[in-house]
């Protein structure tokens, strides 16, 4: 179980423990002290009980709303501890050890959190990454195709769109920046980054590409200019580069990736070099002993 998996399933435990605290309030009928404003079975609730509930700037008619809502939640959560104190015996209600084990597991938690926050070192070198890659590509496949491509789209009547793909196929830095300048002033959508993967699922999200062999599509019009029509746009890509899934990812697509496996790692290490140092410490002063 992952570690927020368990501290999720202890914070339920320790709320509903909580809840269940108030079942003495069921068990035991209330006298009145002052005028309640609801009652669920032997439990009352105050006006006291709700003071301070309302902020001072809200308005009258927020102010009602906001009363009635948390009197509303109040008697649904009393009829549940009623019908929770009616079905579960004693033992089932006594939720101290796993209420003890959340409250140990949240400071531990903490103290790690900041020990990490502190200590540990963000730099993740490339050559780090480069190793990392090098030793580990059996878990670096591609699941799915991943493309590099230039693309605008743009309205029908946009002005200059017949130069749109001599402007996008060229590697001539001036043309780039005449594309970018065209696409701030015309595109209703573009991406210019020709050095980035990404995944052609995400592209198909975009662009109304209609195929149904995609890595047949993409052999096929690789180092191509591709121009899609709909009711009220033109589509222009073109495809700078691909991989077919189940293929060898390519090092720039799992950088991100990586980065975040050796900061997982080094955390690790870090938490448990903590651990030994302040476990061996206290041996040492004889402040942990085995009976």
């Amino acid at each position: 179980m992952g570690v927020v998996s368990k501290f999720n399933n202890l914070f339920v435990w320790a709320i509903f423990a909580l809840l269940l605290s108030s079942c003495s309030l069921i068990q035991k009928k209330q006298e009145p002290k002052e005028k309640p404003i609801a009652r669920v079975y032997e439990v009352y609730l105050y006006p006291n009980d709700i003071k301070g509930l309302v902020p001072k700037e809200a308005k009258p008619v927020d102010s009602v709303a906001i009363v009635k809502d948390f009197i509303q939640h109040w008697m649904e959560q009393q009829v549940l501890l009623h019908q929770a104190a009616n079905n579960l015996n004693q033992q089932e209600m006594d939720l101290s050890k796993q209420i003890e084990d959340y409250k140990n597991s949240l400071i531990i938690y903490s103290y790690e959190k900041e020990l990490v926050r502190e200590k540990l070192d963000t730099n993740v070198s490339e050559a780090e990454i480069q190793k990392y890659y090098d030793d580990n590509k059996k878990d670096f496949q591609l699941k799915n195709d991943i493309v590099k491509i230039i693309y605008v789209k743009v309205g029908k009547k946009s002005p200059g769109v017949d130069k749109l793909k001599s402007l996008m196929m060229s590697d001539n830095a001036k043309d780039r920046d005449k594309l970018s300048k065209y696409c701030y002033q015309y595109g209703q959508n573009f991406f210019l980054n020709d050095n980035a993967w990404l995944m052609f699922d995400d592209v198909l999200k975009e662009i109304p590409i209609q195929t149904y062999n995609q890595d047949l599509f993409l052999q096929n019009n690789n180092n191509h200019f591709v121009q899609i029509e709909d009711t009220a746009s033109i589509y222009c890509v073109s495809i700078k580069g691909y991989m077919i899934k189940n293929s060898l990812s390519p090092l720039s697509f799992e950088k991100e990736n990586i980065e975040k496996i050796l900061l997982n790692k080094r955390k690790m290490d870090l938490i448990d070099e903590m651990k030994k140092n302040l476990y061996n410490e206290a041996q040492n002063h004889n402040d942990a002993q085995t009976y």
